[in-house]
């Protein structure tokens, strides 16, 4: 008898995210799945779509739709809606061809050692930043960025997200999705779709991914997840219409939900017994009670197999690690990490850290590691930047992180980050007023953060801060 076909399960990261490196969303639940017997595909639809938009002919498409609506005056007057401002429609019509015909050159520099010259690296980022705005105006007001979606649809109203899903006026992903992409997820022919959400501007790929693959006769479970769905738990209980185009959402912590799911769906079994699932039966969405959350310490490294680590956006493989669940401040008023799971932070010893970062550049090449964490504790900077300095010929990998401007974070730790790898800092810097920081809770002063960043730089890495606007009681003095 012939060997029954094992359960598949098809993980996908929908647009819109950098396509310089793959988030660490699907490797870390691949890792987890096929840790445990389970087949896993991963795809990363976010760069494979950014191609497509990134591609001559693509470009001169969308040209083509722009003189058609609003080449001329009559044309503008015309126009659906609001059209976009004149002048940047006159640009796009005078610069277009030019940067149509130098889209492949400048994506091939941000892929080859020619992205280290400065002038060639950001005369390529220009050019793809200005196909990406041209590339938009035909689902104007929608704007698409290299790392990030402005929506032409309110991406919080479930009634706009089904609508927009399905029309290619507003939604920029359609159409590439529908022609390039589609076809290739189903003839995987899997068992469970699950479609991860960190951001807000993702929202609408995923449902439009679930949609097409509705439209193409795809009867595998389809699951939503990820930090914003997490977000919208408690709207997606209010939300039923959503669960036509999907079958079950997890929130929270996805690693043991995912692999329990997968493990009911090929029993055929209930769903009431999968954590942390919402799920429609009865014609009412359900939730299952909450689980307990996959310690840190049993999360495998990350599995990057099935991806093209080779076509994103970046000379050399970038690859994203996680040191620790959770911020170690975890006082900021405006926090909203973990949204509003009670969860110890806990990190990775420093020695683990380093074994992952050596097992990644030993498994993919990659010389180049992107820490996704909040905050990286100081303890464990200056112990994985101790170790990497020791290792033959110095550090063997660069690496970069968000830290915070502690009053520790001295000029004797910073020079030895840098002799440990360190390349890159960023920072939650947020505002320099003192009244504001203080009601913010950040921990730190206006002094500390100043003196941070001057030794930093002295160490010869790069500063990189965030700011934000609108904190409750900030003026605009």
């Amino acid at each position: 008898m012939p060997r029954p076909r094992p359960f598949k399960v098809l993980l996908l990261f929908p647009p819109a995210w950098t396509p310089a490196m793959p988030h660490l969303a699907t490797p870390m639940l691949t890792a987890y799945l096929r840790a445990h017997g389970v087949t896993v595909v991963q795809r990363d639809l976010n760069l494979e779509v950014m191609e497509h938009l990134l591609r001559r002919e693509h470009l001169e498409g969308a040209l083509a739709q722009v003189r058609r609506a609003y080449g001329g005056r009559s044309g503008r007057r015309r126009g659906h809606g609001h059209p976009p401002p004149s002048e940047v429609i006159d640009w796009a019509l005078a610069e277009g061809p030019r940067i149509a015909g130098d889209l492949a050159e400048a994506v091939g520099v941000l892929r080859s050692r020619a992205f280290y010259d400065g002038a060639r690296s950001r005369a390529a980022m220009e050019c793809v930043a200005g196909a990406l705005q041209i590339a938009s105006l035909p689902h104007h007001p929608a704007v698409v960025e290299l790392s990030s979606l402005t929506s032409a649809v309110r991406e919080d109203v479930s009634a706009e997200v089904l609508r927009g899903a399905a029309d290619p006026q507003v939604n920029p992903y359609l159409r590439v999705l529908d022609r390039y992409v589609v076809d290739s997820l189903v003839a995987e022919a899997p068992d469970l779709v699950g479609i991860s959400v960190p951001t807000m501007g993702q929202f609408l790929a995923a449902i439009t991914v679930a949609s097409l693959l509705r439209r193409r006769g795809v009867r595998a479970h389809i699951t939503l997840g990820g930090p914003h769905i997490t977000m919208l738990r408690e709207a997606l209980e209010d939300a039923p219409a959503l669960f036509d185009l999907v079958d079950s959402a997890v929130v929270f912590g996805g690693e043991r939900p995912l692999l329990a799911l997968a493990q009911a769906l090929e029993a055929g079994a209930s769903l009431e017994g999968v954590p942390n699932l919402l799920y429609r039966a009865g014609g009412a969405v359900r939730a299952t009670p909450l689980g307990e959350p996959l310690p840190l310490a049993e999360t495998p490294t990350p599995d990057f197999d099935g991806l093209p680590l080779g076509r994103y956006l970046a000379p050399e493989p970038v690859l994203p690690l996680l040191t620790a669940r959770g911020c170690y401040h975890g006082r900021c008023a405006f926090c909203n990490v973990g949204y509003g799971a009670h969860e110890a932070f806990a990190q990775h010893a420093a020695e683990r850290v380093v074994e992952e970062m050596l097992a990644l550049r030993e498994r993919y090449g990659a010389r180049h590691i992107f820490f996704a964490d909040e905050a990286i504790t100081l303890r464990n900077l200056r112990a994985m930047s101790t170790r990497l300095a020791e290792e033959p010929g110095g550090a063997p990998i660069h690496w970069a992180t968000c830290a915070r401007m502690e009053r520790a974070l001295d000029r004797d730790l910073l020079e030895a980050m840098a002799r440990g790898g360190c390349r890159m800092l960023l920072y939650g810097l947020e505002t320099a007023s003192p009244r504001i920081a203080a009601a913010m809770d950040k921990g730190t002063t206006v002094e500390a953060m100043d003196r941070v960043l001057r030794e930093g730089a002295a160490a010869g890495l790069w500063n990189h801060v965030f700011f934000f606007f609108g904190f409750p009681g900030e003026t605009m003095e």
